[in-house]
């Protein structure tokens, strides 16, 4: 199965990267839409200007195992984020913004050099805000032979339109589900309304790529997984996600996370400054039970 890529003309192409530029002039590219000029260098929320920041890429061999396989997943960490997550792991990228920035070319050269290691897949890890910057760079790496599917690795704190420009280009989302309150997400992860806004962003990825395809090694070469990270104190909601991803398809994939730790600024609240324990865990993995587990 060859990815959805290679069916778009180069005026489909064209027509996508126009349009996701366009959203850079008064920034609606993630659900803050800052309104700020990224053409001209001005910084929002996510602090990123016409050019993406790149902080690491590499076959990743740490991901669920059909989106790794054998030979890794070829991972592209992009610096900052949508969200401000105050457990972040990874808040030296996601907060810090450590990392290079780079043209439309040596991302694509970025993503042509995953694929001669042999990965099974490009892995864009929090690409929500850099979008049409995505794009512009598949279309040059896919014009000089990128032939492996994309995996759209988010939050999920992402607007409609942006995915709707993604449609036919991404085979795979790997979508997080943190929170089943707004409440939570305002706190945690300094968003306006994460529960509903990830919410419709499930829905719409689930409605461009269906529930999660496996080829013949067990690799995923299309459809939807979701990733909900257990928080301690049963903060993350479980209970209501599965009851909404139920509804959008009783077969859903999910992979239900127990390796929190209080990261950065969790020591600041005591509800947090935990791991989960076993009685958390066994009640989550009941819970999402009747879902698709991916447990690795």
């Amino acid at each position: 199965m060859q990815p959805s890529y290679l069916n778009l003309t180069p005026k489909d192409w064209k027509e996508r990267i126009d349009r996701a530029v366009s959203m850079l002039e008064s920034c609606e590219v993630c659900p803050h839409r800052c309104g700020v000029n990224r053409l001209k260098g001005e910084l929002g929320y996510c602090k990123t200007g016409r050019y993406a920041l790149v902080a690491s890429y590499f076959p990743h061999r740490g991901e669920e195992r059909p989106i790794r396989g054998k030979k890794g997943s070829g991972t592209v960490f992009f610096s900052y984020c949508s969200m401000r997550c105050v457990y972040c792991q990874n808040y030296t990228l996601s907060h810090l913004g450590e990392g290079e920035e780079v043209n439309p070319d040596e991302l694509a050269n970025i993503f042509l050099s995953l694929q001669r290691l042999g990965c099974h897949n490009i892995n864009l890890v929090t690409p929500s805000h850099v979008v049409p910057q995505i794009l512009e760079a598949l279309y040059i790496a896919v014009g000089k032979g990128l032939r492996v599917p994309i995996v759209y690795n988010t939050s999920s704190y992402d607007s409609l339109e942006s995915l709707r420009l993604l449609e036919g280009i991404v085979d795979v989302y790997l979508a997080d589900f943190k929170y089943a309150d707004d409440g939570l997400g305002r706190k945690y992860s300094r968003v306006k309304n994460y529960f509903s806004v990830a919410l419709d962003a499930i829905r719409e990825m689930h409605r461009q790529v269906g529930d999660l395809l496996l080829d013949e090694e067990g690799i995923a070469i299309r459809g939807l997984l979701i990733r909900h990270l257990l928080l301690p104190n049963r903060i993350a909601g479980t209970n209501r996600v599965v009851e909404e991803l139920k509804k959008i398809s009783p077969k859903i994939a999910i992979n239900v996370m127990d390796q929190y730790m209080p990261y950065y600024q969790a020591y600041k609240y005591p509800e947090l400054s935990r791991r989960i324990n076993p009685r958390e865990w066994e009640e989550a993995l009941s819970l999402a039970g009747s879902l698709t587990l991916v447990l690795d």
